[in-house]
């Protein structure tokens, strides 16, 4: 097989398509527990487009993860589809890389035999993604720690890997459930930074979770607010700052407005955590 081509940073910029990737259709979600059902989240609908930054923001327990979850097939809905290029999704699939708030590197593994865990779990050719794995890991910087270990790497430099993990087998979408929340605030600014370079060179689609609104507007095109549990859709925010963004654009007139609109939206709804 040929080596895959990763586009670099310094290659003309992904252009988002019109295209949906990720469809849904009245997707609810209610838990049966012994206490009786408790729902999680109201009937949705929804469409993220092909390249699209979708970032999801909204209080604690409001069914963010739990959408994301069912994007992945981990979880059924209750009511409604939800479609991925197309197809219906009932169980996990192969086309999403998700990235937890937490690396989840096992320990006794280097950086590269765990960046190559979904190719060994998935059976995939293990020479090809092999060459794909090197090439993510010199494009996130970490080129020179392939054969380090996870305890010999920052916290940065350990949720990078697990983004090269997530993107090693190609996905289409890749989910990110708060990854960078255990970070100290100077370390998760780097990242977001960071972030935004590698989806724009690879041109994935990414949803992502979060509680910051500013990491919301730096990192999103655009913004989905969820109310409070049971969560539903409310409000979608365009964000319309040029890419790449630099942490200078924090300072754009621009940012500060969309910002406050999204934080007095909470301030009108109850607050978020």
């Amino acid at each position: 097989m040929a080596r895959p081509h990763l586009r670099l940073a310094s290659e003309a910029p992904v252009l988002r398509s019109a295209r949906p990737i990720i469809e849904m259709k009245g997707v609810s979600k209610t838990y049966r527990t012994r206490d009786g059902d408790v729902p999680s989240l109201k009937p949705i609908d929804f469409t993220i487009t092909e390249g699209e930054f979708l970032v999801i923001v909204g209080p604690s327990g409001c069914g963010k993860s739990t959408l994301l979850k069912m994007v992945a097939g981990l979880l059924r809905p209750s009511t409604g589809e939800i479609r991925v290029e197309g197809r219906t999704i009932v169980k996990p699939h192969s086309d999403v890389g998700v990235v937890f708030q937490q690396p989840l590197l096992l320990p006794w593994r280097s950086v590269l035999a765990n960046v190559m865990m979904p190719v060994e779990v998935k059976g995939l050719d293990k020479a090809h993604f092999g060459k794909r794995a090197l090439d993510l890991l010199d494009m996130a910087g970490l080129a020179d720690f392939a054969h380090k270990y996870p305890w010999q790497l920052s916290g940065g430099m350990q949720q990078r890997a697990s983004i090269c993990r997530a993107l090693v087998h190609d996905p289409k979408i890749v989910l990110m459930d708060e990854p960078f929340g255990a970070l100290d605030a100077m370390t998760r600014e780097k990242m977001n930074v960071e972030l935004q370079r590698i989806q724009r060179a690879t041109g994935k689609t990414v949803l992502f979770i979060t509680h910051s609104i500013p990491e919301a507007v730096f990192l999103a095109d655009r913004v989905l607010v969820m109310s409070e549990r049971p969560g539903t859709i409310a409000g979608v925010y365009e964000v319309d700052l040029d890419h790449p963004r630099t942490l200078d654009v924090m300072a754009d007139p621009r940012f500060v407005a969309l910002t406050q609109k999204i934080r007095q939206h909470f301030y009108a709804h109850g607050g978020i955590d």
